[in-house]
């Protein structure tokens, strides 16, 4: 178990709680702190307490069993990242809590799996379950939407769902145990704080209890969610893959329930995605309402390059087809637009290492060509055997319908790169030595 702690009042009480419950049931017990260096020596403050807290609060324990055995519980040991949240948010355009929130989640997922695919225990509260489902209100969601955070999603967990901030500060209060407040926390500058700091007392002034009742509201939410979800996954997988499109008799979705045909129209590009899909609920009604139309040819063209269409009596789901490929195109200096990625390529000194990350790097010197993928392409990513690019896209879940829209730095008929996967070892050039700097850029989707 990985327990991500931010050295806050809730993840103190998750980590606190784990570490005595492997006395009952013993497990494998971590800690992960990531420093977002947002809030200068308050972030670095923050890191320190962590560090003291696991060192002088979770170390080694000894069990002793029914039986007389006895077994003595290695100590917690701390997993800590560093990221410039700042930096990346301003290179992506986009903003600080989403910028912090995926470099926090990527270093999470990265640790677990260096450790053999641990689970990563989140400290979510019935609190912040309670906010997200007014946020949702406030925005406009679905039966999915107002489910709010998902107690388990793949490796991970949130244990503390059905636990109110109320009991997590009586636990810290009566077990003296200190945590740290995040200054920014105390603002309103973000709707949730807002929700947290003026609505949720309203409402539990209007009618107390209000956050332990929503716990029992979400659950509820939950399991009709998952009822309705699973009789979709049912209809869904009567879907017949055709190259890349899947396929089936629109007279399925016709007589299903509209709230199955949507849930049904979601799973399937989901699995053109490779994954979930962030398809609002208008998008999925347009394309479960081809089902019912009489027009044998209408289409709908959905966010990411997909496409629902009906043929006749079937409907099919698959890649945009008025997306023509971009034509290879010969590298050269500056700016090279490909697609909507942009490959910047100038003259340069190698430095110590050649590879700062998958979308920049330095390549020896040669004559180079953008282009899509074909078959055979294959990369050898720093010490990792060659795999086909195929392998590669799959492994990093890029949907089937986007594969043909990255680009492959090609020389000599061979992929010396290609963008988000990084650049194959053997094209590296030498530190200190004449290269090129190469830097891929994606504008959108």
């Amino acid at each position: 178990m990985l327990c991500a702690v931010s050295g806050g009042a809730d993840s103190v009480y998750l980590l606190d709680r784990l570490n005595c419950w492997r006395l009952a049931r013993p497990f494998t017990l971590y800690a992960a702190h990531f420093n977002h260096r947002l809030r200068g020596e308050e972030s670095d403050r923050d890191e320190r307490f962590v560090r003291d807290f696991v060192k002088t609060r979770c170390g080694a324990q000894r069990v002793t069993y029914s039986d007389g055995a006895e077994r003595v519980l290695p100590p917690v040991e701390l997993i800590v990242g560093r990221g410039d949240v700042a930096a990346e948010a301003k290179r992506r355009g986009i903003g600080l809590e989403e910028a912090a929130r995926e470099m926090r989640y990527a270093f999470l997922c990265e640790a677990a799996e260096k450790l053999g695919g641990a689970l990563i225990a989140t400290a979510h509260t019935a609190d912040d379950n309670a906010e997200t489902l007014l946020l949702h209100l406030l925005r406009g969601s679905g039966l999915r939407g107002l489910t709010g955070i998902q107690p388990v999603r793949g490796n991970l967990i949130r244990p503390m769902l059905e636990v109110t901030r109320a009991e997590v500060e009586e636990h810290l209060r009566i077990y003296s145990l200190p945590h740290v407040e995040d200054s920014s926390n105390a603002s309103d500058d973000y709707l949730r704080n807002r929700l947290r700091h003026r609505a949720i007392p309203v409402l539990e002034e209007l009618a107390p209890g209000f956050v332990a009742r929503s716990r029992d509201t979400l659950r509820f939410l939950r399991e009709d969610e998952e009822y309705l979800s699973a009789r979709a996954e049912t209809l869904a997988g009567q879907a017949i893959p055709r190259g890349e499109e899947l396929v089936l008799p629109a007279a399925l979705l016709a007589e299903a329930p509209p709230p199955l045909a949507a849930r049904a129209v979601r799973a399937l590009l989901a699995r053109l995605r490779g994954g979930d899909t962030d398809l609002s609920a208008a998008h999925l009604e347009s394309a479960a309402a081809l089902c019912w139309g009489n027009d044998p040819s209408a289409e709908v063209h959905l966010p990411g390059g997909l496409t629902v269409r009906r043929e006749y009596d079937l409907l099919v789901l698959g890649p945009d087809r008025e997306k023509p490929l971009p034509p290879p195109l010969p590298l050269g200096f500056g700016d090279n637009r490909w697609g909507n990625w942009t490959i910047f390529c100038e003259k340069a000194s190698c430095p110590a290492k050649a590879y700062a990350d998958p979308n920049e790097f330095w390549l020896r010197p040669g004559d180079y060509l953008i282009r899509s993928r074909k078959t055979g392409d294959a990369l050898t990513l720093g010490p990792r055997p060659r795999r086909t690019l195929k392998r590669l896209f799959i492994d990093k879940k890029v949907p089937a319908v986007r594969r043909d829209f990255v680009p492959v730095i090609d020389e000599g008929g061979l992929a010396a790169a290609a963008g988000d996967m990084g650049p194959d070892r053997s094209f590296l050039a030498v530190p200190g030595g004449d290269a090129l700097h190469i830097i891929l850029k994606r504008e959108g989707e």
